[in-house]
């Protein structure tokens, strides 16, 4: 494939050559990225590439390949962490309790956790230091669903998914849940899950529990297209680019 020419007046010439910075961000080998830009298929700050040489500021450019927002930042810091029971959603704690930032101590970063989950719940909980990423996930008008696996007591009725979906009324007004599931029953014991897009403070516990069915056991298993997997309680794991990018997308930035 030809080669066209480095333009002989760059504007951001103080900046990093674009595919060293999408190499860094693992993208691919700078050849592999030079080949993306000469296919059209990376944008920079909604601008369609197609010229080598062009160089950005790595920590400001809003950079695309094929759609998806690659984390140029060269301090981006993107986490999963499988929380354990009895920890706390917060990253430092004056009673000296177990809390998310004993799990990634020694981190330079400031980490902001996205969302929370109760000292009793377990499962994926993210971790990063893009604060409006994390605000956005956050926030219920992007509709990022969160599926938890929850351990109830009762023989589950038919018309429980129904009920859930058309909405609770809970003290602090209605709750739905996006979708519901039955995964086992054993006797009077059952797993479920549930699927929903609110963040409202014990919202699936309260809403099983007026619904008649307590939790006994918590799990939170995605956050949006993120998936816990089979990563231990405890684990922390960087985000794959792929991941980060679904993360990105799903919240229109």
């Amino acid at each position: 494939m030809e080669r066209r020419a480095t333009p002989l007046h760059d504007p951001n010439e103080e900046g990093v050559r674009l595919q060293k910075v999408l190499a860094a961000a693992g993208v691919g080998s700078r050849r592999a990225c030079e080949e993306l830009i000469d296919q059209g298929r990376v944008s920079v700050d909604g601008k369609r590439v197609r010229t080598q040489g062009m160089r950005v500021d790595p920590e400001k450019a809003i950079i695309h390949v094929d759609g998806m927002r690659v984390a140029s930042a060269s301090d981006s810091v993107y986490l999963a962490v499988n929380k354990p029971q009895g920890v706390l959603s917060t990253m430092t704690d004056p009673e000296g309790r177990p809390n998310l930032g004993d799990l990634v101590e020694g981190r330079a970063q400031r980490l902001f956790h996205v969302g929370r989950l109760d000292a009793e719940t377990e499962g994926l909980i993210l971790l990063m230091n893009d604060g409006e990423l994390a605000h956005r996930l956050t926030h219920p008008s992007y509709g990022v669903q969160k599926t938890y696996l929850a351990q109830v007591e009762g023989v589950i009725p038919r018309d429980l998914g129904r009920r859930l979906r058309q909405g609770i009324e809970l003290e602090d007004g209605l709750a739905r849940v996006d979708s519901f599931k039955m995964v086992d029953a054993v006797g009077r014991h059952a797993l479920v899950e549930v699927v929903l897009h609110e963040g409202r403070k014990h919202i699936v516990r309260r809403l099983l529990a007026e619904a008649g069915f307590p939790v006994k056991r918590l799990v939170r298993t995605r956050f949006g297209p993120v998936s816990l997997g089979d990563q231990r309680p405890g684990k922390v794991r960087g985000l794959t680019r792929e991941e980060i990018g679904s993360l990105y997308k799903a919240v229109g930035m």
